[in-house]
């Protein structure tokens, strides 16, 4: 029957465009025959799941054709099966599952950040596909990738999904999982310490699969620019594997140089939209069956009809309705659900940079005038920055609407936005007072 598999194949890959055929039909192997059932072998339960939806009557259809007689086909999974019996042919040491993986240099990876445990919509699936090819080396002609998505969408999640997958099928890889800041901080120190050269062989040559995060905040940074685009160069003409992500596309990185702008550009850029209201039900009913959760039906459709601005809008919605109910020993329903959002989802319009700013000026003892003045004393400074970051966490403008707002160009807005962020991560007395701030807003209390 392996033989008649093959044949179908065959024609089936005439019937599809190529790349459809190399992502989903040609990683499907037969595994088993039956008198009446053919028994197939997808490479994961994502694989499974889009054959299934997508290809399973075409299959069928040619199997018939080719038999002659009408089979059932069904799907199986087997790719741990594979693992574990190429591991112990091969005496290697399993790799252990739902562990945060270290990679060879840079951050950890989580353990839940998995393809498994990516909820795949209509606003992800060419950036799933991509990303997924590009882990299992199926799409041979794509080595870059460049995942576009604004704050909590989940590009984070598919870039360490690629890291960990590569891993764990391949634990000699050298898989390096760094952001844009982190690669700027160690050439600096790699700079300081007269260890440029070792640096430059580090990523160079001692590299197999790059992840690069948050590439929006290279803005400006000419000298990092300068080396991540030769870094790249000697990437890229290996055959490395690199993904890049960003807020922000290539084309509206301000003060970016164009011979970098061409390299982050010169792969395949995918973007993970907002999800709607379906992919939204299904992302809650995941995030609470692997949290041990247990929420009724009308809970998870009100908060994905709430919380629409992103996945770590409708993670944090979940936490706290579970939170809450423990607490308070009360059961989760609906009402419960809507005190939970009224601290979540802001009010309309009623968030505006104009609030914001009063908000800061009363909070910092700044005027209005100041704030949006040319002065450079940090008692301004460190306000008009807060404010910045605030008019973009919590209203639809865009950077250079936020930056007009304040006399600056945008490429100031994103300084301004970077140093919020990296102060909140290494200052907490920071943390708490953007946290009050946000608390402030969210309550609607401006003044």
């Amino acid at each position: 029957m392996k033989a008649v598999w093959d044949d179908i194949k065959t024609i089936i890959k005439t019937r599809l465009p190529n790349h459809s055929y190399r992502m989903w039909i040609d990683p499907i192997q037969c595994v088993e025959t039956k008198e009446d059932q053919l028994v197939l072998s997808c490479p994961n339960s994502f694989s499974k799941r889009r054959v299934l939806d997508n290809y399973s009557q075409i299959i069928e259809e040619e199997l018939q054709k080719v038999s002659g007689r009408s089979l059932k086909v069904t799907f199986d999974v087997s790719d741990g099966i594979g693992r574990i019996q190429m591991a112990q042919n091969n005496h290697m040491q399993l790799p252990l599952p739902n562990l945060n993986l270290r990679p060879h240099s840079g951050r950890l990876l989580r353990k839940d950040f998995t393809f498994d445990d990516f909820v795949v919509g209509g606003n992800s699936d060419l950036a799933y596909s991509a990303s997924l090819s590009l882990a299992s080396g199926r799409g041979t002609q794509q080595s870059t990738l460049f995942l576009l998505a604004a704050t909590g969408m989940g590009k984070s999640h598919l870039t360490q999904a690629v890291g960990r997958q590569i891993l764990t099928e391949h634990p000699s890889e050298r898989v390096y999982y760094v952001t844009a800041e982190d690669f700027t901080n160690e050439m600096v120190q790699a700079f300081r310490h007269d260890n440029i050269d070792r640096f430059k062989e580090k990523y160079r040559s001692q590299c197999d699969v790059l992840l690069l995060e948050d590439v929006q905040f290279l803005s400006g940074k000419e000298r990092t620019q300068i080396e991540l685009a030769l870094t790249l160069d000697a990437l890229i003409d290996s055959g490395r594997k690199i993904i890049f992500s960003s807020s922000y596309p290539p084309t509206e990185i301000p003060k970016l140089k164009s011979e970098l702008r061409s390299r982050l550009a010169c792969g395949l850029i995918s973007t993970i939209e907002q999800p709607d209201f379906n992919t939204r039900i299904r992302i809650l009913k995941k995030k609470v069956q692997r949290n041990g959760y247990s929420f009724p039906d009308d809970v998870i459709m009100y908060l994905a009809g709430e919380l629409t601005e992103n996945v770590r809008q409708l993670e944090g919605g979940m936490i706290g309705v579970a939170a809450k109910s423990s607490l308070l020993g009360s059961p989760i329903d609906v009402q419960l659900a809507e005190t939970v959002v009224k601290t979540i989802v802001r009010q309309g319009k009623s968030i505006t940079i104009g609030a914001i700013k009063k908000l800061v000026c009363r909070h910092h003892h700044v005027s209005e005038a100041n704030l949006v003045s040319r002065s450079r004393k940090k008692s301004v400074v460190k306000p008009r920055q807060l404010a910045i970051f605030l008019a973009r966490k919590y209203t639809d403008q865009s950077l250079q609407a936020i930056g007009r707002s304040f006399n600056r160009y945008h490429a100031t807005a994103l300084h301004a936005i970077a140093r919020i962020e990296k102060g909140m991560r290494e200052d907490s007395q920071l943390r708490r007072q953007v946290e009050f701030l946000c608390q402030k807003l969210e309550a609607g209390k401006f003044s």
